[in-house]
């Protein structure tokens, strides 16, 4: 499965794009981090961010793409500007009929370290182990995006698995609700 891994923002926003293999075995393809002026009007600075992800869509031909989910943060200024950036990668990615999955930064952290408290040192730290690089990625915005793409890769088996049982129980809710009714109707004659 080929991931595009995004960490958003509007002052740098992480792109990476990593193939998942048989079990956890992960591959880097490649890491980028786009980077807009703050001076830069705010619609300017949101067309860069999509050119570059339309951009890395084209030559990498991801699978799924996996944001980042803007969870909480005490900025409000930079939550909204988090959210923008990635809702036009979503929209790049809907363009092209890729299916967008979002993972809050606990389940990301959780998934590349086992703890959902993780700080960056170890996320960037188990990124560059699990991935065998010689070198850290940099800044933390490319070890982010990185780390979402492997969460995405060694994620998507259960969300897979889930969304099937869900759509058995509700076969299984819909059979148990005809026959039911039926029943009753049976009852009244």
């Amino acid at each position: 499965m080929r991931v595009m891994g995004v960490d958003p923002g509007l002052t740098r926003c992480g792109i990476s794009m990593v193939e998942g293999g048989a079990g956890r075995t992960v591959r880097a393809i490649a890491v980028d981090v786009v980077r807009t002026p703050p001076e830069l009007d705010l619609a300017q600075r949101l067309l860069r961010i999509a050119d570059a992800a339309e951009d890395w869509m084209r030559a990498h031909r991801p699978e799924v793409v996996a944001i980042e989910r803007v969870f909480a943060q005490h900025n409000v200024r930079t939550a909204m500007g988090t959210a923008q950036a990635g809702g036009v990668i979503a929209l790049a990615a809907a363009r092209r009929d890729i299916p967008v999955m979002f993972h809050t930064p606990s389940e990301v952290k959780a998934a590349v370290t086992g703890h959902g408290g993780a700080d960056k040192k170890q996320v960037t730290a188990m990124v560059t182990r699990i991935l065998g690089l010689a070198e850290p990625p940099k800044p933390a915005d490319a070890a982010d995006a990185l780390a979402l793409a492997i969460c995405h890769c060694w994620r998507a088996p259960l969300i897979e698995r889930m969304a099937a049982a869900e759509a058995q129980a509700e076969r299984a809710r819909r059979q148990y609700t005809q026959r039911l009714e039926q029943q009753r109707k049976a009852v009244r004659g």
